[in-house]
């Protein structure tokens, strides 16, 4: 059966990875409502809890994504594994705001390689035709994390406490790391259950790796970085603000809040399943990565920003209900894109390109929720956060015709191989 292909089984694992990251992730936005009555804390201390996670994260983006390309994505994700899991129990465990902060970076450390770590996977795993459908599908299994966490945290603290929620979910991310040593090879050709209809459509490796040529590919990422950023920051401030927005702005119950905040989170898984699989629809048909990647974006990009404009207009709770789930699901329909340009652009290298990628949502992770809970102090008004997810909207859309996925990186006969089947390397040795 297809389900049960080493390919299908490797996607779902990685799927259940994101799933499980971003529960551990947002989880601690449902569960403030209880440590910060606890520990007595203010709005702008609780973005600082928020924001904590994303500091090592920024800096393990580049780093995780040239280790997993030097060390592999199976044992990188296995330490990355056991690390998350160790600091969502220890989250569970704080004590005061200090160690809340110390728990959070311990999270974000364990958890900054595994993106890029698992972009690196699916370059070998995923055809080419299928990247955006391979990212958007792990993507829309993390937003369902997103969508699942408000529900189960409040179901768990109202049963047992806002600390069980925690430990609930580290011996998940335990569970997974078992099950990641026990599915995963770094190299289909080594998996004991392919096939060779799988292999024949699989990406192949480079014979010997070459070493990062750090500088242009840095310059060749930037404008892919950037734009990661203007999406990041609508991304970090949803996860960061809507179950409160909900519960403060509207004076919801924590229950009410919570189906509301996960409405918008579902939203977002659509976007990402639908969007992955519209990149790569529109590449086979239109055969241009600059249509399927960058335009799409561009348009995606502009409708988040129509989309939250009724937000400012009116403070009606279905009104923003149905405005910040579309704002969502169009800005998670950018996904699928852009995960596969860092794939697109330089496959050889495509751990440390999403890497770099990856760091501008880094960085929109720790500014954002920050700022987003400062305008919330300093104004009481839980809509004007979104003014900024606005304006960056509109700036991604003139920086996304700049990522140019269609002109790779280091074009030359030596780099070639990475996008040629596996046939006959493989044939040889079956």
């Amino acid at each position: 059966m297809k389900l049960f292909r080493a390919t299908s089984v490797v996607l779902g694992m990685l799927c259940l990875m994101y799933f499980i990251t971003y529960l551990d992730r947002v989880n601690v936005s449902t569960a403030a409502a209880g440590f910060a009555k606890d520990f007595g804390l203010n709005k702008t201390e609780i973005g600082f809890v928020f924001s904590a996670f994303a500091y090592p994260y920024l800096v393990f983006q580049i780093i995780g994504g040239w280790v997993s390309d030097r060390f592999g994505a199976r044992r990188t994700l296995l330490v990355c594994g056991a690390l998350w899991a160790a600091a969502t129990a220890l989250t569970g465990m704080a004590g005061g705001l200090i160690s809340l902060l110390v728990a959070r970076v311990l999270l974000g450390l364990g958890e900054g390689a595994t993106f890029p770590a698992a972009t690196s996977a699916m370059s070998r795993w995923i055809a080419k035709e299928k990247r955006g459908f391979g990212q958007g599908i792990t993507h829309a299994a993390a937003r369902i994390g997103n969508a699942v966490a408000p529900a189960a945290v409040v179901a768990i603290m109202t049963t047992w406490g806002w600390r069980e929620s925690f430990y609930a979910c580290a011996a998940l991310s335990f569970v997974w790391v078992v099950l990641w040593a026990l599915t995963f090879t770094e190299h289909p050709e080594d998996h004991p259950r392919i096939t060779r209809e799988e292999l024949a459509v699989l990406p192949g490796v480079p014979a010997q790796k070459p070493a990062v040529p750090w500088g242009p590919l840095f310059r060749r990422m930037w404008p892919v970085t950037v734009v990661y950023f203007c999406y990041g920051w609508t991304l970090w401030l949803f996860l960061s603000w809507i179950p409160q927005y909900f519960l403060h702005s509207y004076d919801l119950n924590l229950q009410k809040s919570a189906i509301f905040a996960s409405s918008v989170f579902f939203a977002g898984v659509i976007g990402d399943t639908l969007g992955g699989i519209v990149t790569d629809k529109l590449l086979v048909k239109t055969g241009s990565l600059q249509k399927a990647r960058s335009v799409m974006v561009a348009v995606c990009m502009l409708l988040t920003l129509l989309a939250l404009i009724p937000l400012m207009l009116t403070h009606n709770l279905y009104v923003s209900l149905a405005c910040l789930s579309a704002g969502f699901f169009f800005a998670e329909m950018t996904i699928g894109p852009m995960w596969a340009i860092p794939m697109d652009i330089a496959p050889e290298f495509s751990g440390t390109a999403s890497g770099m990628m990856n760091t501008g949502s880094a960085f929109a992770a720790i500014v954002s929720p920050v700022i987003g809970g400062l305008v919330i102090d300093r104004t009481g008004n839980w809509e004007m956060p979104f003014v900024g997810s606005m304006i960056l909207m509109g700036l991604g859309v003139v920086l996304a015709f700049r990522m140019q996925p269609e002109s790779r990186f280091g074009n030359n006969a030596a780099a070639a191989p990475a996008d040629e089947p596996l046939d006959a390397r493989v044939r040889t040795t079956m």
